[in-house]
């Protein structure tokens, strides 16, 4: 093993892993996209693509990465038969988790300001239209969004600096032990209160009319692409903890472990967010807002609002954070395998530049919002539409395509190490769906999110 080290437990590697999916895409977006997309039908599509899709291609970047003992590119070439260029996917990778931190980084970031905000009485007394101006004030504030910005990568990279083991690990089990803690407290708060049974009922009461005033095939494919960013596969984000395995396990079950913790996070958010919404009859459908503007007007309206806005944006906080440390241990594993640095300069230079390339996300809500990129988007918007609309499903589908083709890595090689271990095993069986079925629903949810 090279001097990234390894996990100390099993749990360690679950958690981490999982931390590293539970994120944005659970506690932001999956409620809000559920309200936009008509509640419970959505939540059963969801759930399923996840069985169908998520799990398998979790399976692959586990294997490749446990199989090749590397990060992504040096894993390809590990991996990849003489002369082949699937290694080149690699750097896409590598490209494509550095443009996921340069914004992640700021919404981050957001948690953290709201969680400060909150515990200092900020919002106390506030109306309705003086919540939304506080997030408008931030946004508008470039020194205040790059203070918060500033501080994640700083702390983030400042875990790393401890190790595998003793930063990385003790870290995010803390935090994740703490966020499952907070969001079982925070979700019995909200189905105690007043009115909370609509929410439920809104939430997991499936109403075909409600999906179908939508549009079903646009339930379908939001189901699909939320299914991916969720589990942030796609861009060998999960791939390096697989290099840090040992072999006594099988894959299959330590994927459906990890996709596991990730959706109970999703589903309680929203047993957190929907049920206090229809409480103070506030529509759960607001997009992006519910989090900083619908919600913290709940929060002063309720009993010890204080209390529970606080704990829910430091919930916020840890999920986001735990997304943050994994994927900027895969960039500084990254550097380490490729350029063959030592783990404090990786560390180092990969600090600086993050610092540096967060600022195009930081400044694009003030100094730079007239900027228009991408189909007139602003860069946080822009950056987002790369990573979730073209890395994640172009980059799921060429993993699956090494992993199953002859081509590639070969099926057989991918089933021997998925199966390798104590544990549930994937059946081979299996293989006509993976060759055939999952690339063709991959390609739909890529081709879907390109002509958004």
């Amino acid at each position: 093993m090279n001097e990234r080290g390894s996990f100390q437990s099993r749990l360690g590697f679950i958690l981490v892993s999982a931390g590293c999916a539970i994120g944005i895409g659970n506690v932001w977006k999956f409620p809000y996209v559920t309200g936009e997309n008509g509640g419970a039908i959505f939540v059963l599509f969801y759930l399923l693509f996840l069985l169908i899709m998520g799990i398998p291609v979790l399976t692959m970047e586990l294997a490749m990465g446990r199989a090749g003992r590397q990060t992504q590119v040096k894993g390809y070439k590990a991996l990849e038969k003489p002369g082949s260029k699937w290694h080149l996917h690699g750097w896409v990778c590598m490209a494509g988790n550095y443009l996921l931190m340069m914004y992640y980084t700021t919404v981050s970031g957001w948690m953290l300001n709201y969680f400060c905000k909150f515990a200092t009485g900020r919002f106390n007394g506030l109306q309705y239209q003086d919540v939304a101006a506080v997030f408008d004030d931030l946004l508008a504030d470039p020194v205040e969004l790059a203070i918060f910005t500033t501080l994640t990568v700083l702390l983030g990279f400042g875990v790393l600096s401890f190790g595998v083991q003793n930063g990385l690990e003790k870290v995010n089990k803390i935090m994740m032990i703490l966020l499952l803690g907070l969001i079982m407290t925070l979700a019995v708060n909200s189905l105690t209160l007043e009115g909370a049974a609509e929410g439920v009922k809104f939430y997991l009461l499936p109403d075909i009319n409600k999906a179908k005033s939508v549009g079903i095939w646009k339930v379908i494919t939001a189901a699909m692409s939320q299914a991916f960013f969720t589990l942030s596969v796609g861009l060998g984000s999960i791939e390096i903890f697989g290099s840090y395995m040992s072999k006594d396990h099988a894959l299959t079950g330590e994927a459906i472990r990890i996709c596991a913790l990730d959706t109970f996070v999703a589903i309680i958010s929203g047993l957190i967010i929907f049920p206090a919404c229809f409480s103070y009859d506030i529509k759960p459908d607001a997009g992006p807002s519910l989090i900083f503007v619908t919600l913290p007007d709940v929060f002063i309206n309720m009993a010890g609002g204080r209390i529970w806005g606080t704990l829910f944006f430091l919930f916020m906080t840890f999920a986001s954070f735990s997304t943050v440390t994994a994927v900027f241990e895969n960039l500084v594993a990254s550097c380490s395998d490729n350029f063959g640095w030592k783990r404090g300069r990786s560390i180092a230079v990969n600090c600086v530049f993050m610092l540096i390339a967060s600022l195009p996300c930081v400044l694009g809500f003030n100094v730079l919002s007239d900027l228009a990129l991408i189909g007139g988007r602003g860069v946080l918007d822009s950056e987002d539409f790369l990573v979730s609309n073209l890395l994640l499903p172009g980059g799921s589908l060429i993993f699956l395509l090494f992993c199953v083709t002859r081509l590639g890595w070969g099926f057989d090689n991918y089933i021997n190490e998925v199966n390798t271990g104590d544990g549930l095993k994937l059946p081979r069986g299996l293989k006509w769906y993976l060759q055939i079925v999952l690339p063709v629903l991959i390609l739909i949810i890529l081709i879907q999110g390109l002509i958004v």
